[in-house]
Order: C-alpha cells, then structure tokens, then sequence
C-alpha cells in the first residue's frame, strides 16, 4: 500500500495562506464583536471586559490552532467548532444589522437598540449553533429521486442507486454514526451503493476504524471514486483501502452491469484536484474512464466534484453523480459555494442528454455544524424515457 505523504507547498504559498487566514480571522471575529458589544449598548463594563477577553482569545487562537497545530486531531476539535460558531455569528451579525438600521429609522434610541439587537443576536446563534451540531450528528435522512435517463433500456427500469458522499471521517470519531449510517443505507436494499468521495480526513491509518462499517454496506455493486479531501491523506492509499472493504474503486475506470443483452455504465474519475497533488498517475481522465464503451451504452459516472458536468455533457454521459458542496453546510456559506460550483444541490439538467444529481453529502467538514442544509442519503430510482 502506498503511504507517500503528500508534498509540502512552497513557502510563499504558506504565507499567502497564512496571510489570508488571519484577515479571515480578523475580519469573523471584529464583526461580531461590534455587533455584540457596541458602543451605543453601553454595557457595563465588566460586560464589555469579558467580551473583549473572550473575542480576543477567539481571534489569537483560531489561527493558531488551524496552522501551528493543523496535524494535531486534539487542536482540531477545539478549532472546527470555534470556526462554526464565529462563522454563525459573523452572518447573523449582518443579518441583525438590518434590523439594527430599521430600528434607528423608527426611531428607536440607544442604548435599548442596541442592546435589543445584541441580545437578539446571542438568542439567534445558540438557537442555530445548537440546531446545527444536532442536525450535522445525526444519522442522515433519506431523499428519493426518480431520475429519467432517456437511453437507459427498460431492463434496468426502477434501477436503484444509494448515493453516499462527503463522510469526512476526521477528528471527531464517529464510528457509531458510520455504523448508524450503514444500517439506514442497508434498510433501503438498493441495487448499487456509490460513494462520490471525500471519504475522510487523514490516511487509512488515522481513520480506518471509521470507515471499517463500510465492509458491511449490502449491495450488488459498491462503487467509490476519491474527493479533493483524500489527496490530502494519500488517495492511493484510500483506493486500496477501499478494495479491501470489498468495494470497486473506479480510478479512471468503468464497470458494466448486464441484465440479459442489456448494458448499463458505471464509470467513475478522480477528483480534478489529483493532478496537481503530487500522487502519481492521478487525476481525472475522462477518456481513460470511457474507453471501450460502447456508442448506445447509457453512462452513470461518478466524479466528486458537480462542476465536471461539463465534460460529462460533451462526452455524452447520462448521469453525473457528484458531491462536494454539502448543500453549503452553514448557511449563507451556500452563496460562496455557487460562485464556483454550478449546482449546489439537487438534480439538474445539462445539455441536451445529462443530467447531474449533487448530493448535500451524509457528514460535514470542519466544523460539525449544519445550517439550513441537511444531511443526506439519496436513493435515485432510474428509469427508462
């Protein structure tokens, strides 16, 4: 098994990140402040003490902690869930500064508005933050989609596929939300399951034990293609390791289902991102993927990222099954995701023959928050046009 580590990026890219990170930092945890303890609240000032003391060690740690300790599983938990909250609290700040300015046009004086809007605030974010860890945690919830596929022969009519993607095994052990998350999966006996990548965070090695409950997913097939995440911990590892859990890694690859004379394909890419990532023979080949099929076969190909649809459409495939996005996972975040993504969620339709399903995804990255965007274990029916 290949355990190469990947190679470490230039120095002035690190800095420019690093760079970046604190201006990020900088600007999450200064709005919420201003929002929380503004000068027109007039708090006391043991109130405002104690805000500068917490925001300034928010602000001073964050960074911290995602760089100095970025390998460090113990750092991460502290990190992802501090990010998620202050990231709440930045939208909902502008969200409230609205209300804020509606307020100071009916002529609704300090200090009551503006302590009006900061208590608001806090109600709104422990309301959402709590919401959130409980919707990120739990086992997902099942979406059923019909999907037509006009070249697909009536022999695999009512064909139905699983779709997985986005687990993020990471920091957080969750071996019982695998398990939990396996057993709902089993529950809808689907004829193939697929996991469209971003498996996890870390090599097989750091979190197998996480992972290991996919051995028992029940299916005919079982396909996996590797996320943008995996080369970031060995997706050659990954693969491998995957084929040893009984599933068909599709590394550029195809597989045919036959039902009599009939012929349906499955064919899957590797994250866009593998050819920059140091891994060698990675990186999404389309052709490699489709050699050999044939002119009539419908196509259903696997590849992580939904923005590959345009590649799908002129290479004739019928199905993009994709992940990636989380649906945006922590509201508004789903705003930034559509400005490079072309979907965000759901089916869509490209071209003149493709359709593309992106799942919100069954895990969360990061921060184990999720805001206005569900979890999701997708159950596709396909059927014959």
């Amino acid at each position: 098994m290949s355990t190469a580590a990947p190679a470490r990026p230039p120095v002035r890219r690190r800095v420019v990140f690093i760079g970046v990170l604190a201006l990020v930092s900088t600007l999450l945890f200064a709005v919420p402040y201003f929002g929380l303890i503004a000068p027109g609240a007039q708090w006391p000032w043991p109130v405002v003490l104690l805000g500068t003391v917490v925001f300034a060690a928010g602000w001073i740690a964050l960074p911290v902690l995602l760089v100095v300790y970025r390998h460090s599983d113990r750092a991460a938990r502290v990190a992802y869930p501090l990010l998620g909250v202050v990231w709440v609290l930045f939208a909902w700040t502008l969200v409230t500064d609205v209300l804020r300015g509606v307020l100071a046009l009916a002529g609704v004086e300090n200090p009551f508005r503006a302590r009006l809007v900061a208590v608001l605030l806090l109600a709104i974010v422990v309301v959402l933050v709590a919401y959130g860890v409980a919707e990120a945690r739990r086992i997902p919830r099942v979406k059923r989609v019909d999907v037509v596929l006009p070249r697909l022969d009536p022999a695999f009519d009512g064909l139905t596929v699983a779709v997985l993607a986005d687990t993020h095994y990471g920091p957080i052990d969750r071996t019982k939300w695998s398990r939990g998350t396996v057993d709902a999966v089993n529950a809808l006996n689907p004829d193939v399951v697929v996991h469209a990548g971003d498996l996890a965070d870390g090599t097989p090695a750091q979190r197998g034990g996480q992972a290991a409950p996919l051995a028992d997913v029940r299916a005919a097939h079982r396909f996996y293609v590797s996320g943008n995440h995996e080369y970031l911990g060995n997706a050659q590892a990954w693969l491998e390791h995957m084929a040893g859990l009984g599933w068909t890694s599709l590394h550029n690859q195809h597989r045919v289902l036959e039902r009599g004379a009939a012929r349906l394909v499955f064919a899957g890419v590797d994250d866009v991102t593998g050819a920059s990532s140091g891994e060698q023979g990675h990186g999404a080949d389309l052709a490699a993927a489709l050699e050999g099929v044939r002119p009539d076969d419908a196509v259903v190909l696997l590849a992580h990222q939904p923005s590959e649809v345009g590649k799908a459409v002129r290479s004739g495939v019928d199905l993009q099954l994709s992940g990636h996005t989380h649906g945006g996972q922590i509201w508004p975040f789903h705003y930034l995701v559509r400005l490079q993504q072309p979907v965000v969620a759901g089916l869509s339709r490209h071209g003149e023959r493709t359709a593309l399903y992106t799942s919100r995804g069954a895990g969360f990255w990061g921060p184990p928050l999720r805001v206005f965007a569900p979890s999701e274990i997708s159950l596709l029916t396909l059927r014959a046009g």
